[in-house]
């Protein structure tokens, strides 16, 4: 799985982490809409789709620009991010 990479995802909103493979060809913003998506279909429609969220780095704070793909970022194997 070379064209995928393991993230762990955390999002206080819904206390919940998870793991997720994201493809390294897709722009950040189509994985956060991707994401959202189905926090909607796993909370039962409690979640709220926002264009103030954004993915950060767990460990450095980084806002992830939405027009990069996963491969030009700093992103790779056990990566943590957070939703907020």
């Amino acid at each position: 799985m070379s064209n995928k990479i393991l993230i762990e995802l955390e999002i206080p909103l819904i206390e919940k982490n998870f793991d997720l493979f994201i493809p390294i060809n897709k722009k950040i913003g189509t994985i956060k809409r991707l994401i959202e998506e189905e926090l909607i279909e796993l909370t039962d429609n409690s979640y709220v789709l926002s264009d103030s969220t954004n993915l950060y780095s767990k460990d450095t704070g980084e806002i992830y620009d939405v027009n990069k793909t996963v491969r030009d970022t700093d992103l790779k194997n056990g990566s943590r991010v957070i939703l907020i």
